[in-house]
């Protein structure tokens, strides 16, 4: 039997942002402070395989971390990313993205 998705079990206390697509959570392995992904709700891997509505709800909530995450941390810069299929290094089957906050000389 293979593992739940963890990102389709997320506690709801883990969601710090969501919209009717997406749902927004601070990484559980952080590359620096902030380290948030953004989640479709729907179980899918790739980008390539939404929705264009879900595609700009999720570009909707990536857009509203920034502007938390600006508010908060104040980081100097943002790495941006997504991890599609193994190939590309994806470890959770369910798409998403990587809104990393980097700081100078970190």
């Amino acid at each position: 039997m293979s593992k739940p998705c963890p990102f389709c079990t997320l506690p709801a206390e883990r969601i710090i942002d969501s919209n009717e697509f997406g749902v927004t959570i601070r990484d559980g392995y952080p590359v620096s402070p902030g380290h948030t992904l953004v989640i479709p709700k729907r179980h899918i891997g790739s980008w390539f395989e939404i929705t264009s509505d879900e595609q700009l709800a999720l570009l909707d909530l990536l857009a509203r971390a920034k502007t938390v995450l600006q508010d908060e941390l104040n980081p100097d810069g943002y790495n941006i990313g997504i991890n599609d299929g193994p190939a590309a290094g994806q470890t959770v089957p369910h798409l998403h993205i990587h809104l990393i906050p980097r700081y100078k000389d970190d």
